[in-house]
């Protein structure tokens, strides 16, 4: 990367950047591989954040089908992240999670874990777990609140065979052949997931991130206290694919302990640690054994940190000097927090990062943890919370005595409740996926990349005025 006819002077954020076209051989935007090349296995360089609010089996099974990886937040009890890493690799690598509900569920249960969306719907099954009907999600939208589930089913039950979709072109083919924009997919009579049209043509596009077994990958995040080792080494059992050693201030003695102690284990598995914004810590943290390199302090939409402590560094400066110290050691470096935007993570790939990790964004998503909730004017919306916050400090050190759980809530930080709004255009996690790697894409086409590694060598990097910056976002009204 380098910076067109300036020189910066001080640390900048994403808004104050903007990539400059290039000489382009690049015809098509498909063209550009996506491959992150850190380790995760990622063929989409997206992560999801580890959130309570965002990641769980569910959005993680999503995202890895689509190529990406998704980080399973440290707040779960031991059990309970071992069993989230368990049901992500029993999820199809090839047809989506079913959403099950048992046939005398009401429609108003159901619309609180999916919304009235053509492509979506709802897989029935009897108490003995057999198939028992599907209902496509726009069908709620006209039903009673308190109707059956089972008594919305009419006709004939549609479905396609697992053996006759041995391809997604070919399953694309048999919905729009059918009329289906919405079925379930079945094996000698069992659910073994969903299909629409548009996720069997993502299948044409995207590739699945999965492990030598061809099963979803998946990550899981590690506080630095505790009994790092055994939960490690229960993580491990499990089949967590990474491990993300997480805390607020990376640069710390207790985390250079904890990524030894994790790296003296010989699992095998890659190390993510943070989160850090300064080479010296990325020199330090590689020096104990991590492999890849969380960098943000205080981006986040549901992060106060900086204006609780005034510590932290615009993001847009830390990527790029962490990701220069990274790749001199052979590490790599994830960019947490602070994107807007698919053009945020465009530049947060061409400052050097392998990858980009996405929280709030995603947590106003279907495939998010949390049920779905109207306001006033009935738009829909999910809640979410910093992860410092004392909402997520009373979840994360519940099984405390009151008198230490109120010293650790004294000295809270963040948001405890924020409303995320679905977009009705975009309301699943994989639409955002389309939206971004669409944006990032054509990004690499103008600056003529058609690898990562090639962006990051070949982006050109302005910086801009506040006026530059708004100057670019559409006009949200008529002239």
């Amino acid at each position: 990367m380098e910076f067109y006819r300036t020189t910066p002077t001080h640390d900048l954020t994403y808004s104050d950047v903007f990539l400059v076209p290039s000489r382009s051989g690049v015809t098509s935007r498909l063209d550009v591989s996506l491959d992150s090349g850190d380790g995760s296995g990622a063929t989409v360089p997206i992560v999801s954040a580890n959130m309570n609010s965002v990641t769980g089996p569910t959005l993680a099974a999503s995202l890895a089908r689509r190529g990406g990886i998704g980080v399973l937040p440290q707040d779960l009890h031991l059990q309970d992240l071992a069993e989230a890493i368990r049901s992500v690799k029993e999820q199809s690598p090839v047809f989506d999670t079913p959403v099950v509900f048992a046939p005398d569920a009401t429609a108003a249960d159901a619309l609180e874990v999916l919304p009235p969306a053509v492509g979506h719907g709802i897989v029935l099954q009897d108490e003995r777990g057999g198939f028992a009907g599907c209902i496509a999600a726009e069908r709620l939208a006209s039903a009673l609140p308190d109707a059956r589930l089972g008594d919305l089913v009419h006709a004939g039950l549609a479905s396609l065979d697992a053996e006759d979709v041995d391809t997604p072109r070919r399953a694309f083919d048999l919905m729009v052949e059918a009329g289906l924009e919405f079925a379930p997919v079945l094996r000698h009579g069992e659910v073994v997931g969903t299909l629409s049209r548009r996720s069997a043509l993502r299948g044409t596009i995207y590739r699945p991130n999965v492990d030598a077994d061809g099963r979803l990958r998946v990550a899981a995040a590690l506080g630095i206290n505790g009994d790092v080792v055994a939960k490690a080494r229960a993580l491990a059992d499990a089949g967590v694919d990474l491990f993300v050693i997480d805390t607020a201030h990376g640069h710390q003695e207790g985390m250079l302990r904890a990524i030894r102690a994790v790296r003296d284990l010989d699992l095998g598995l890659p190390i993510a640690a943070g989160n850090v914004v300064t080479a010296a810590a990325v020199a330090d943290l590689v020096d104990a054994g991590a492999d890849i390199l969380k960098v943000g302090v205080g981006p986040g939409a549901m992060c106060t940190t900086r204006m609780m402590t005034a510590v932290g560094r615009p993001q847009f400066s830390a990527v790029l000097e962490t990701a220069e110290a990274a790749r001199e050691l052979g590490a790599h470096v994830w960019a947490d927090g602070g994107v807007r935007y698919p053009r945020d993570v465009a530049l947060a790939l061409a400052a050097g990062a392998s990858a980009v990790m996405i929280g709030s964004w995603f947590a106003g998503t279907i495939e998010a943890p949390g049920r779905l909730r109207r306001d006033a004017s009935g738009r829909l919306f999910k809640e979410s919370w910093g992860m410092a916050s004392t909402k997520a400090v009373r979840e994360r050190f519940d099984r405390l005595s009151p008198y230490e759980l109120a010293r650790r809530e004294l000295f809270a930080e963040g948001i405890s409740s924020s409303s995320i709004y679905l977009d009705p255009m975009r309301p699943s996690v994989e639409d955002l996926l389309d939206m971004i790697t669409s944006g990032v894409r054509s990004s690499a086409t103008y600056a003529g990349a058609r690898t990562l590694a090639e962006f990051r060598e070949r982006a050109l990097v302005g910086i801009q005025s506040a006026a530059g910056y708004e100057e670019g976002k559409a006009l949200p009204v008529s002239w």
